[in-house]
């Protein structure tokens, strides 16, 4: 038997330690699932189509937006577009770095996902002040 890959199950760690990098992970993937489908027609009805006239003006009027942004689902629609994308910036931030050989260690990953969670928090602080 001419096997190039062996286990040693002495070796084999039974009580491995716990990661974060699951929840980072899943907010990464959250952030770029909402950047490459939601963002995209958002720009498209907001900075083309109304513009041009395409869809009416007073579609987006202040009384309709701000009663819009004051519903549940427009405030978890606005929170989502300003956190999740910034989620994925800054795990790919992050792991950028330490692909550059940049190593910032664990300051770096503290000053990338607190400043997601910073922008987080102010886009919920802001919807609660509308």
């Amino acid at each position: 038997m001419n096997s190039t890959y062996k286990v040693d199950r002495n070796t084999v760690n039974k009580h491995p330690q716990r990661s974060d990098e699951p929840i980072w992970w899943g907010l990464f993937g959250a952030g770029g699932t909402w950047f490459a489908m939601i963002t995209p027609i958002t720009i498209l009805v907001l900075g083309i189509l109304v513009p041009m006239g395409i869809i009416d003006a007073d579609t987006m009027s202040y009384e309709r937006v701000s009663e819009f942004a004051t519903s549940i689902i427009g405030a978890l629609f606005i929170i989502g577009t300003l956190a999740l994308p910034m989620w994925h910036a800054m795990h790919r931030l992050h792991h950028g770095m330490h692909d550059l050989k940049i190593h910032a260690g664990v300051a770096g990953k503290v000053g990338c996902y607190f400043f997601a969670g910073l922008i987080s928090a102010l886009s919920v602080i802001f919807i609660f002040m509308i």
